[in-house]
């Protein structure tokens, strides 16, 4: 059964796609976000661990990395998954011009290296208006929360990417990336929004049905 049930999952949008030249093609969208994001949190964190409150800083760098395993699921589910249809009012238009096209192209064609990760241009009018925010608060809170949550958002987005072109061994990567893909089978659709872990699927009711948990983990345990 877990063998049947792992080949209907690995090839769900597979058909006609050249697999090294779409995970080539999403390397090179995240590159520049990686490379921006990670030298701005990075050096953050390294201005921090140097002064006196390092401790202080260091908390709030852990706390944005452990906030941002609940932002990805509910910017999953509520952002991505919800729908923005079109309409006359400018919000609705400006809604919908802006997040629907971004992970329904996704869910259509999930081995796209176009529409496996966002970037600059889809994220960093988020990411410039928390980090200017952050700066109301003391050095060592707010803004290291925001460099926390922002590193945590590049290796998510990473895992993403190792779900969809890469075949680690590591329990862990192999453990996500089933849960994923089962996100992506046409039974997965409502449930396994978790992109880094099915934790916050657990807290929000939209764990994998429990059958299938067994199917799709049972050569994991073996």
């Amino acid at each position: 059964m877990s063998t049947t049930f792992d080949v209907t999952i690995e090839r769900v949008g597979l058909e006609g796609i050249h697999h090294d030249e779409e995970a080539l093609k999403a390397r090179h969208r995240l590159y520049p976000v990686t490379a921006l994001y990670s030298a701005y949190a990075l050096t953050l964190l390294a201005v921090a661990v140097s002064r006196e409150a390092r401790w202080v800083s260091l908390g709030f760098f852990a706390a944005g990395v452990a906030a941002w395993t609940g932002v990805e699921y509910w910017a999953h589910r509520y952002i991505l998954h919800g729908r923005f249809p079109d309409g006359p009012k400018l919000l609705d238009h400006v809604l919908h011009k802006y997040f629907d096209h971004l992970h329904l192209e996704h869910h259509k064609r999930p081995w796209d290296g176009n529409h496996i990760s966002g970037t600059i241009k889809d994220t960093g009018p988020f990411v410039a208006v928390l980090a200017l925010l952050s700066y109301l608060a003391p050095f060592e809170t707010a803004p290291l929360f925001v460099a926390g949550l922002v590193q945590a958002y590049i290796v998510e987005e990473w895992v993403h990417h190792s779900v969809h072109f890469c075949s680690f061994r590591g329990l862990y990567f192999q453990y996500i990336k089933r849960h994923h893909l089962y996100h992506h089978s046409p039974k997965g659709t409502h449930v396994g929004y978790g992109l880094t872990s099915g934790a916050w699927d657990v807290v929000c009711g939209t764990r994998i049905p429990e059958a299938d948990r067994r199917a799709l983990y049972a050569r994991l345990r073996s």
